[in-house]
């Protein structure tokens, strides 16, 4: 209370000309006539108020003015210190709605234009008092001030009560062509909407911590994988551009949501529109979104934007468990292509050489917890009639768990990927010892002649001879080459060796350093640009 007189009179001092201190207290006479105060104190000064309108109907000089104002400010002061506390708590609100009116009034007049002051009605007046009243409503929630309860039956009721309660019967209008059903899907979209920017700014920071993996990474060899068998060597950039490029296609998918979404389903009413003359364009307009929803039922009872979300998160969930399976797989003993940060993993309690990969499969794991809310909300909605219903409630708890473990698990995992370390020789090593370059052994033999069923048949003689001696195809002597093909040449290490393997794959999407450094640089444009 006092804060607020404080701030009010501060206000009231910026009123400086006998012009513009007549002006005012004449409208705030005139607006506060609409209100009803039913205790003396608000009454005395309602009369305060009378008296220097009429006063200044006949001295309205400089001289007058101020101290008029002095007394008027004197006299709030005085009397809103001194009965404030002994007062009841019904004639406390009562006061301190009537300073709010006070204070509202004064914002509107000090913001206008001298030349508009004059045409400050009730109607615009009391628009302001509602925007400040629901404003000072969510300062005090949030501050802990006001807690919502269950003296209320929803947060509607409970916005509308201590709206009332503050500004009086300004309040009352609040509702004035609404329905809870279209508020309730207004501020669903309007959360969706929001959330779906802070995700895709999320999925955006992983996209750039990938990037510079494939930056740093573009002669870091490693075997490529098919069926978890070692198939051919690529690079470390092009594996983990293969994520970059599923995440870009999340982003898109979020992108495309957001589009399809940004109706304003407000004015529906409770599913037949209303018979106010809203423009339900304009509101549209002053809330973002596209335009207005074009059918009432549908605007009350589509939930279709939360499945879509929730699908999308659940394939940006999978992507992440399919990156995590692999990190946890190369944190083991028998891979060792990474060294995950001490942040992002654990010691086991008992094992002191163990180093768990506990973010990683937490992720993995958090992965089904979203599959679940899509299942849930599909399965909620398959049988709703039109068109709300109170099954539809169901939505919000799915969608908010959903929202903030994806959200979790984009930061974590982006943390994670950032300051793993990548042991370069260790993946280089597996990629020769799995006989990756077998492939380019039996291209090697039809560059010569060979017909390419014979030198498969040739290079698997090799890698078995490999395998009895526990060796690679490049140690393998040349003369061990000869014995099963007298093709082989000198020339056979090049053309099997990691960087020949790599390099002479130019296609387009292939692991070659040239090609990669295009990808690289198509995907900072992509990143600059979006």
């Amino acid at each position: 209370m006092d804060n607020m007189l404080k701030e009010y009179i501060e206000k009231l001092k910026l009123v400086d000309t006998v012009e513009e201190y007549e002006e005012f207290i004449s409208k705030l006479h005139q607006m506060m006539k609409q209100e009803t105060y039913k205790n003396d104190i608000v009454q005395n000064i309602r009369n305060k108020q009378k008296y220097m309108v009429n006063k200044f109907s006949k001295e309205s000089t400089r001289e007058n003015m101020l101290k008029a104002k002095e007394n008027l400010l004197i006299y709030l002061d005085s009397i809103l210190c001194e009965e404030y506390e002994k007062s009841s708590q019904f004639i406390q609100r009562e006061l301190e709605r009537f300073l709010r009116n006070f204070y509202f009034f004064l914002e509107a007049f000090r913001e206008a234009k001298p030349d508009k002051r004059a045409s400050l009605t009730t109607e615009n007046l009391q628009k302001i008092q509602i925007e400040n009243g629901l404003d000072g409503i969510l300062a005090d929630v949030k501050s802990g001030k006001l807690e919502i309860t269950s003296e209320y039956e929803d947060i509607h009721s409970f916005v509308e009560a201590n709206l009332i309660d503050r500004i009086g019967d300004a309040g009352k209008k609040l509702h004035t062509g609404r329905s809870r059903n279209d508020q309730v899907a207004l501020d669903m979209k309007l959360y969706v909407r929001d959330e779906i920017d802070e995700t895709d700014e999320l999925v955006k920071k992983l996209l750039e911590a990938l990037q510079k993996i494939m930056e740093e990474n573009v002669h870091t060899y490693m075997p490529g994988f098919t069926h978890l068998q070692k198939a051919q060597p690529v690079t470390l950039a092009h594996h983990v551009g293969a994520y970059f490029e599923m995440f870009v296609r999340d982003r898109s998918r979020l992108a495309d949501i957001r589009k399809r979404m940004n109706t304003c389903p407000l004015g529906a009413g409770a599913l037949a529109g209303t018979t106010y003359p809203l423009d339900r364009e304009y509101t549209a307009q002053l809330l973002g979104f596209d335009g207005p929803t074009r059918n009432s039922m549908d605007s009350v009872s589509d939930r279709d934007y939360v499945i879509e979300l929730l699908s999308a998160f659940s394939t940006i969930m999978m992507h992440m468990s399919r990156f995590c399976e692999e990190i946890i797989m190369w944190n083991s003993n028998e891979y060792r292509f990474v060294e995950i940060d001490d942040a992002y993993s654990t010691g086991s309690s008992i094992m002191p050489q163990k180093k768990n990969p506990d973010i990683a499969e937490l992720v993995r794991g958090k992965t089904g917890r979203v599959y679940g809310a899509l299942t849930s909300i599909l399965t909620t909605m398959k049988g709703i009639p039109l068109a709300y219903n109170k099954d539809m409630q169901e939505d919000k708890e799915l969608t908010f768990d959903a929202i903030d473990t994806v959200k979790g698990c984009l930061a974590l995992f982006t943390g994670m990927i950032s300051t793993m370390q990548f042991n370069k020789q260790n993946m280089e090593a597996s990629a020769k010892n799995g006989f990756t370059n077998a492939t380019d052994a039996a291209d090697y033999l039809v560059n010569h002649g060979v017909p390419f069923r014979d030198a498969h048949g040739i290079v698997g003689r090799l890698v078995l001879t490999c395998i009895d001696k526990g060796i690679s195809l490049d140690e393998l002597p040349l003369e061990e080459y000869k014995a099963i093909s007298p093709v082989f040449e000198n020339d056979i290490y090049e053309a099997i060796s990691m960087k020949t393997c790599v390099e002479k794959r130019m296609t387009i999407g292939a692991p070659g350093p040239d090609v990669m450094e295009k990808v690289i640089a198509e995907n900072k444009k992509y990143l600059e640009e979006n």
